[in-house]
């Protein structure tokens, strides 16, 4: 049984932690996403690996019924299909963006008590609302990780995540050499 969650505690979870955490990670997996090159987006490393851009929308998408459940004291398991009008990196990038955007004061705004409503996930999982920001981040950061492995085979450069990558710090050089 899942045990409740005072006032205090929600609120810390939210404000002290998952927030701010949340808003460190979504530019890092929306520099990710956008650094699929934009004519490999069908790059998938094995026959039964998802695509690039199949593995970005999975991430968005997943990010989005995490957020938007916690929001609405909720999960709603009906499919999120990629609209057409997204064909690249950029558009799923940019789509993310304006996802993050309008969850965030929804999220901003809930009261210790919506934090601390026990929500069922797929009837596998049942925790407080506030609980599962874990679970969003997590599951986000490790398809991250798995995409970031795709993007130079694919021809792409790997941005800085945590601290410099080779790629970052190989542009930083260059042009840190062109100023001087």
């Amino acid at each position: 049984m899942t045990q409740p969650l005072s006032a205090d505690h929600a609120s810390f979870l939210l404000n002290t932690v998952f927030l701010p955490t949340l808003q460190r990670e979504q530019p890092k997996t929306r520099q990710v996403i956008e650094a699929i090159p934009l004519d490999k987006g069908d790059y998938r490393p094995d026959a039964v690996s998802k695509s690039a851009l199949e593995l970005a929308w999975h991430i968005v998408a997943a990010e989005k019924r995490f957020l938007n459940g916690i929001a609405d004291g909720g999960f709603d398991f009906s499919p999120i299909n990629r609209p057409e009008t997204l064909k690249t990196s950029a558009d799923i990038g940019r789509w993310y963006g304006e996802m993050c955007d309008s969850v965030l004061p929804r999220l901003k705004k809930l009261t210790p008590e919506q934090l601390g409503k026990v929500l069922d996930f797929r009837g596998m999982i049942q925790m407080p609302a506030v609980v599962f920001f874990q679970t969003a981040i997590s599951h986000s950061i490790h398809h991250r990780g798995q995409l970031s492995v795709y993007l130079r085979p694919m021809g792409g450069k790997v941005p800085a995540i945590y601290g410099e990558s080779y790629d970052s710090t190989e542009a930083r050089k260059a042009a840190e050499s062109k100023s001087a």
